[in-house]
């Protein structure tokens, strides 16, 4: 095992709440032409946590087949979202209904505000993170790419805050970066990138910013190749923190040229 001093691409896992992630990954389960499709996108995604919208699965395997008969539960932390509530209210039951039927804690939630944007419902969205926070949930949430209104999040409880790079699906990337620079240097719990993204360079960007990770779906399911793009997501997201890590050079207005032209080498003592 390589030690982190011999190691580049050392790393420290992805921490949420009381799970920790090696892949900064998350993947969606929606929109794939079958079971069988996701299954082999999360395989080769190399994700770690994928998401459920538990309004529009069958949590019931007696009644046919089911998703999560295709979701390796010894492989993957299932992350249960609240997609498709429009109030607090019937996120709140969608949260509870997920925990006594997938027994976990964890919650991605949505309280969106109409069917056509389905951009976050700001008050609804506060008001369901502290009643689920109160109840023992591990709330991650998704919101809009306001850093108050992210603040405002982590303050009653959040484990992650999630904002929008661009409305859901749309595959427009990251349209805001300023927005979510603030937003982390604002809060103390990681912030995940999710939704917009449209293809790996959209991930590379995101997680060079210094994202915490990024969550997808539609960019994997709805491409030409679900399966390939899967591959390149993944890369995409390792290439980004690794760049974040390791330190973008300055933008400079001038060349500067990476071969001296006295023949010495930069930052070496001059000769005598």
């Amino acid at each position: 095992m390589k030690s982190p001093v011999n190691d580049p691409s050392a790393d420290t896992p992805l921490v949420i709440g009381s799970h920790s992630f090696t892949s900064r990954l998350l993947v969606g389960t929606g929109k794939y032409k079958s079971f069988e499709e996701t299954r082999d996108a999360l395989a080769i995604s190399g994700t770690q946590c994928v998401t459920v919208a538990v309004r529009r699965v069958n949590l019931d395997r007696k009644a046919g087949p089911s998703l999560l008969d295709f979701i390796d539960r010894s492989k993957y932390v299932v992350l249960p979202n609240t997609a498709g509530c429009f109030d607090a209210a019937s996120a709140i039951r969608t949260a509870e209904l997920a925990r006594d039927v997938l027994d976990t804690p964890l919650v991605k939630l949505e309280v969106l505000g109409d069917p056509k944007t389905l951009l976050p419902d700001p008050v609804g969205t506060l008001e369901a993170t502290k009643e689920l926070v109160q109840q023992g949930f591990e709330v991650l949430v998704y919101t809009s790419d306001d850093p108050r209104l992210g603040v405002r999040l982590a303050e009653l409880g959040a484990k992650s805050v999630m904002p929008a790079g661009s409305p859901i699906g749309s595959g427009q990337g990251v349209l805001n970066p300023n927005a979510i620079r603030i937003l982390m240097e604002l809060v103390n719990v990681p912030v995940i990138v999710d939704a917009g993204v449209g293809t790996a360079s959209d991930v590379a960007f995101a997680m060079e910013l210094g994202a915490a990770g990024v969550l997808l779906n539609t960019g994997i399911a709805s491409a030409r190749e679900p399966l390939r793009m899967a591959a390149a997501m993944r890369d995409a997201c390792s290439a980004g923190r690794q760049a974040f890590l390791a330190g973008r050079i300055p933008r400079k207005l001038y060349a500067n040229a990476s071969s001296p032209v006295d023949g010495t080498i930069e930052g070496a003592a001059p000769r005598a």
